[in-house]
């Protein structure tokens, strides 16, 4: 399943929590790291245990953030999550895939431990947080069979290197930022995995989203986080293929399947050749739920 949609929640808001699910985010992310306090920390992981003890996961994946597990604060979250058979973890902070690795033997001993499938937790880190993980991303690949794709953060990384802030003057990602974002794209290509971009921070502008959801689907990205469930609807739709591209990827897709193995062919005047047959086959395979 392509991930497009994912929805952070506060894990001690009850209110939040129990709106989520009418939002129609194809995965909520149960937060216990940045909008959870400390003091709030014990709280939030019995609303998180209990929402995903209750929650129906039949259209609708339930993950959780927990926090750096380069603090003391990581396992406790697991260990009070696991029982709820999270879908997902996501880790924020990792300086490179061995920390998705050390994940990875935690989960397979709570899995164990709470009789659930071995393999069944996904992770998917927050790669670029900490400068110094730019120079090892490439570690991801084959790091672990969980391992559900790569996204990216701006916010601690403007902290993490002392930016003011990580736009320019006219709106647009300066160029750490913008640097950070095409790594991780190329990161989550090299691993084979997703390539899920940040979260828009201006949740109230729509038409903003719209440009980065048109922008990020364009360089490659499949899917986005959501810091509000107004961003949901958008995120959806703009990640999900047009009538016009999925008629026009069967299009090419018919013409190879006539071609008598050419490799290469003109389609409405236009030379194509394998790596748009390679295009419009994911294309279709979106529709298809692959």
């Amino acid at each position: 399943m392509t991930i497009k949609s994912l929805l952070f929640v506060p894990g001690d808001s009850e209110k939040k929590l129990a709106k989520a699910a009418g939002t129609g985010a194809d995965v909520l992310l149960l937060d216990l790291e940045d909008s959870v306090s400390h003091e709030r920390l014990p709280q939030a992981r019995g609303l998180v245990l209990d929402y995903l003890k209750a929650h129906d996961r039949a259209h609708q994946q339930v993950w959780v953030r927990i926090n750096p597990l380069n603090t003391d604060l990581s396992l406790p979250d697991l260990v009070a999550v696991m029982p709820g058979k999270p879908d997902g973890i996501m880790l924020p902070k990792p300086m490179n895939a061995e920390a998705v690795r050390q994940l990875d033997h935690f989960l397979s001993a709570l899995e164990q431990r709470e009789g659930i499938a071995l393999g069944h937790t996904r992770i998917l880190p927050v790669a670029t947080e900490v400068a110094g993980a730019m120079f090892q991303l490439d570690s991801y690949a084959g790091s672990s069979a969980r391992l559900a794709g790569l996204t990216w953060g701006a916010e601690d990384l403007a902290t993490d290197i002392g930016a003011t802030s990580n736009k320019k003057d006219d709106g647009e990602f300066d160029d750490a930022f913008v640097l950070a974002r095409t790594l991780c794209l190329l990161a989550a290509t090299h691993a084979g995995v997703q390539a899920i971009d940040t979260l828009t921070v201006d949740f109230r502008n729509h038409a903003g989203l719209q440009a980065d959801v048109r922008r990020a689907r364009r360089q490659g990205f499949s899917g986005k986080l959501a810091i509000h469930p107004d961003q949901v609807a958008i995120i959806n739709d703009g990640f999900t293929a047009t009538a016009e591209e999925l008629q026009h990827a069967q299009r090419i897709v018919d013409a190879f399947a006539q071609s008598n193995g050419a490799g290469a062919l003109q389609l409405d005047g236009k030379m194509i050749d394998k790596p748009h047959l390679t295009q419009a086959l994911r294309l279709l395979a979106t529709r298809k739920g692959d």
